[in-house]
């Protein structure tokens, strides 16, 4: 018996990389637990339920691990955002990475991780060989293609974030570029989720009721349109193992504005106009550049559907089942 962690999938990265590499899979069944595979006592459910079944090997998707060695296992560290990026994290969650999370990252058969940036950052923090851990990188799902031609123009140009609101993810310093823009009156800037407390106070600080909308979770579908209908995609974080809508957005032939930072250089490679994301100037003026600048969309807009071709599920998946084959022999 072979298990895969199928709880990890949901409407975020690790979820959609969850999703397409589990439905490539063959030969594993699911993991029957439920709750959440993040929870604060999943380390010993997790064990327990390993240690009564005896699997031939366990595989996650996710950053869970089990206590010890109840049976061969590989899993998945997207990135090092809860070590990195401290605010965004509680003290039980970097006790997870300290005291379970790091000592199993030697004891799996391998690990797994999204990025060449990710895979560095992982060897140099659990002090692990090379060969210890395999970038399987991230895939493009089919419904993130060009719009078709008989598709309209919006009614108000926009720009577009995707992600979370968390401190690393830099919205409000987003924000604060937006409303120093100009192209704030002539443009919106739409982002994925909604706008919490402190956020909304934000949005009504810098006056920009009516001009920054948030739209909620979102279908594949719903956000393949959004992508084609962009003026860019606008991810300046300060942090990402890799960043999944930098290649959905390029596969949508969407110009993409992201950060000097971390894995994203990696990831667009001469495809996006890349700024510094503490320059609050500099994404402003990025801003500005992209909206008046046709020549500059359309040179990105073929440069990112090349680059996105790099990226597919497929190509994942396959990396995948050969680090699954290799710990076989």
């Amino acid at each position: 018996m072979r298990l895969f962690d199928s709880r990890w999938e949901g409407p975020h990265g690790i979820g959609r990389f969850a999703r397409e590499v589990g439905k490539r899979l063959e030969g594993f069944d699911r993991v029957s637990l439920s709750g959440s595979p993040s929870g604060a006592l999943e380390p010993a459910r997790l064990t327990r339920y390993l240690r009564s079944l005896k699997p031939e090997l366990y595989l996650s998707p996710g950053y869970n691990a089990p206590l010890g060695e109840p049976c061969p296992f590989i899993f998945c560290v997207h990135d090092l955002n809860h070590v990195v990026m401290e605010g965004n994290s509680s003290a039980l969650k970097r006790a997870y990475y300290r005291f379970v999370l790091r000592p199993a990252l030697r004891r799996a058969a391998v690990v797994l991780t999204v990025s060449e940036f990710a895979r560095n950052s992982i060897c140099e923090w659990g002090a692990l060989p090379e060969s210890q851990v395999r970038n399987v990188g991230n895939g493009v799902s089919e419904l993130f293609v060009p719009a078709p031609a008989s598709r309209r123009e919006p009614a108000t140009p926009y720009f577009l974030y995707v992600g979370n609101h968390k401190s690393h993810k830099n919205f409000d310093r987003l924000l604060d570029a937006f409303a120093i823009s100009r192209v704030r009156d002539e443009y919106l800037l739409i982002s994925s989720g909604v706008a919490d407390e402190a956020l909304g106070r934000r949005v009504r600080a810098l006056k920009l009721e009516g001009r920054v909308k948030f739209v909620g979770q979102l279908s594949d579908s719903e956000l393949a349109e959004l992508y084609q209908g962009a003026t860019a995609l606008v991810l300046v974080s300060l942090y990402e193992g890799f960043g999944l809508p930098l290649v959905e957005a390029m596969a949508c032939g969407t110009p993409v504005i992201t950060s000097n930072l971390a894995s994203m250089p990696e990831v667009v490679g001469d495809a996006a106009l890349v700024v510094d994301p503490l320059d609050v100037g500099a994404i402003a003026e990025s801003l500005t550049r992209m909206a008046s600048d046709a020549e500059l969309r359309s040179l990105l807009r073929e440069r990112g559907l090349e680059r996105a071709r790099h990226y597919s599920w497929e190509l994942t998946a396959s990396r995948v089942k050969g680090a699954i084959s290799d710990h076989a022999r």
